[in-house]
């Protein structure tokens, strides 16, 4: 299927690693240009070299902190300037989650939650503001704004308000901006394997004191699929909900875990 990407112009924010990296490979694979967005340079730089030539699309990296106004500004203004246009926003910056013990109510900080809520939910907004106008303009544009599963379930109360939060924007944006041609849409990933994986398994299973196989297993266990979704996987969704061929789809949130197992969403 020809996912009519070639030419298009994608930002990718969260794109030096992971879940991101991984999209930004598959939208150049694709065809497009993309612009991939990061805090760290250096990483954000090698990450462009690792994917460079994985297709027919240009890849660069821009410097951005989605936490900050002017920065988002500036990194907006500077893939325009590069690029002239842009059609898919990949909304993924955000601060780890699920790679330790979430924190209690009485560990919870009022300065840790305000650092993740306003790295995702806000730093979302921030760069959709940005880019909103330019797709108005154009007439058509794809947002997906990456959130997790941890919006339908409880066990880290920081990761579920936050996560919500993404859906509640995504259906607001997509009320507002539909008429424009713009489609804005969310993808829940589950636990998903990704370059930091191997790291939480060695640490995690080491304070429980189990075998680092053992505590895979355990992670794999939590979808119907009974295997860790990988990055590459949550990719092949989202470079899908990137092109026109999603038009269909708009304002809703697509679940990208293997499967909830006993649960029903309707």
């Amino acid at each position: 299927m020809d996912l009519e990407l070639k030419g298009k112009v994608a930002i990718v924010t969260g794109g030096s690693r992971g879940i991101g990296k991984a999209i930004g490979r598959q939208l150049v694979q694709e065809g497009a240009n993309v612009a991939l967005v990061a805090r760290d340079m250096a990483a954000l730089q090698a990450a462009a070299a690792d994917i460079s030539g994985a297709g027919k699309g240009q890849v660069r990296a821009f410097k951005g902190d989605t936490g900050d106004d002017a920065s988002v500004k500036t990194m907006v203004a500077e893939v325009i300037a590069a690029f002239g246009r842009v059609d898919i926003l990949i909304n993924g910056a955000a601060k780890p989650s699920g790679q330790a013990k979430p924190p209690t109510l009485a560990e919870l900080t009022t300065e840790e939650f305000w650092d993740h809520m306003n790295t995702k939910v806000m730093g979302y907004v921030r760069t959709a503001r940005e880019v909103a106008p330019h797709m108005i303009r154009q007439g058509s544009g794809r947002i997906i704004n990456i959130s997790g599963l941890g919006a339908r379930q409880t066990g880290t109360t920081i990761g579920s308000i936050r996560n919500v939060g993404v859906v509640a924007l995504t259906k607001n944006l997509a009320d507002e901006l539909g008429p424009s041609g713009i489609s804005v849409i969310c993808v829940h990933p589950g636990l998903t394997r990704t370059e930091a994986t191997a790291g939480v398994i060695e640490r995690q299973s080491k304070a429980q004191g189990i075998a680092p196989e053992e505590f895979e297993k355990r992670m794999a266990g939590r979808n119907i699929l009974k295997k860790l979704i990988t990055a590459e996987e949550i990719a092949y969704v989202c470079a899908f909900l990137a092109s026109p061929k999603a038009v269909a789809i708009n304002g809703d949130v697509i679940g990208a875990g293997g499967g909830a197992p006993g649960v029903i969403h309707y």
